[in-house]
């Protein structure tokens, strides 16, 4: 399925590096989706998963090229994402977890950076930017304390970015923030016991009074509204837009998940009558057919509202634009709109499918649960998305959350 949607700068160079990419994730289909059933059932990515990952170079999607990366574009991490998530969910949410990270860590001092790929470019980062912990002052940095949930890819991680609160700081923009702290210091508390989504090993992380020095803290607000504390303002991928961007790449797994539900529909129907009918093929039933066109049309819908939000933020990016509030407000929407999209493409297919949708050796049954809980995570609920741009709509700005 071609969706041409791009962002005006995109060079014929770049387009082909992200085709590359998303080739080199199609070849790693069969053995994710080989380990598929066993990823949901240890409750984990397999360590040949990443390993075959970050050896195609699909895990440095986003971390710079100083440090080895390939620093591509939000469109690219969409497009991965989506390829591994007809694999897999839990290892295309892991996927898209350690590069979102990667960038985060890229909006940080040059020093916090150093800290973390200078001497081992391959480390990859989970985190949590709830600010859940706390960070008091102390010589040359912070003593923080807390439990950060849920930690998706934590057992693959090398370092943690953690949300956390400044109660020495009230009042001013450094009264939340993230701070990097290595794994080795914190312990991880197994925690994540949930129907969809179970591989993606989002555990609890709990430190107490780990220094942070100064420099691997940067402020929430101010990274919500564009002012990072990376010196290399040249390089566009790190003007992108925070919210938007943290948002927008959750619906990757997404699409892939509804891509690969629409798949089997297309393979099965031709094969299974329809149960208690005249129907000898489920594909010659129009009730099948319409469920089948409907589900791709959410797909395509899905798609259309993840890339145009993937072009916003990228042009944005290229130019040094921070968007405004309005259209960080409606970038939100898109990404809790393509979420819901796919979602309901796959209820679709269980429905046209049947009760077998949900027989254990069905994949079926695990794309919906995957489903069913990863696009309702709290960047991608499309009620409160709805409610920032509605209002937004109107000229009610800042009245919801601070993440816009």
């Amino acid at each position: 399925m071609s969706i041409a949607l791009d962002a005006p700068h995109v060079t014929d160079k770049a387009r082909e590096l992200r085709a590359d990419l998303v080739e080199r994730a199609t070849k790693l289909r069969p053995l994710i989706a080989g380990n598929a059933d066993r990823t949901d059932r240890e409750r984990d990515v397999p360590a040949e998963n990443v390993a075959a990952l970050a050896e195609s170079g699909l895990l440095s999607l986003l971390r710079p090229a100083r440090h080895g990366g390939l620093q591509t574009d939000f469109r690219t991490l969409l497009e991965v994402s989506r390829e591994v998530g007809r694999a897999c969910g839990s290892t295309s949410w892991v996927t898209t977890l350690l590069n979102i990270n990667s960038w985060f860590v890229g909006l940080f001092p040059a020093q916090a950076q150093d800290d973390v790929w200078g001497g081992t470019p391959q480390s990859h980062i989970a985190g949590v930017i709830t600010p859940s912990g706390t960070a008091e002052a102390a010589d040359g940095g912070y003593l923080v304390s807390g439990r950060w949930a849920p930690a998706s890819g934590s057992a693959h991680a090398d370092w943690a970015m953690l949300g956390v609160k400044r109660p020495d700081a009230e009042g001013t923009t450094d009264a939340t923030g993230l701070v990097l702290v290595p794994m080795s210091e914190l312990t991880v508390e197994d925690t994540w016991f949930v129907s969809g989504m179970r591989g993606t090993a989002s555990n609890t992380l709990v430190g107490k009074d780990i220094f942070v020095p100064a420099h691997r803290f940067h402020s929430t607000p101010d990274a919500v509204e564009g002012h990072y504390a990376t010196p290399y303002t040249d390089e566009a991928l790190y003007r992108s837009a925070f919210v938007p961007a943290a948002a927008l790449v959750l619906a990757g797994p997404q699409l892939g998940l509804a891509e690969a539900a629409v798949e089997i529909l297309r393979e099965k129907a031709p094969q299974r009558s329809l149960t208690q009918t005249f129907y000898a093929i489920q594909a010659e039933a129009p009730i099948i057919q319409q469920a089948a066109a409907q589900a791709a049309s959410l797909v395509d819908s899905a798609l259309l509202h993840a890339y145009r939000a993937a072009a916003d933020i990228d042009e944005a990016a290229h130019h040094g634009i921070q968007p405004d509030y309005d259209v960080r407000a409606r970038i939100r929407m898109d990404a809790g709109v393509a979420a819901v999209h796919a979602r309901e493409a796959i209820r679709l297919v269980c429905s046209a499918q049947g009760a077998s949708s949900f027989g254990e050796s069905n994949p079926l049954q695990r794309i919906w649960r995957d489903s069913e809980t990863g696009s309702r995570h709290a960047a991608l609920r499309s009620d409160v998305a709805s409610d920032i741009y509605g209002k937004s709509l109107f000229g009610i700005r800042g009245t919801v959350t601070e993440f816009v």
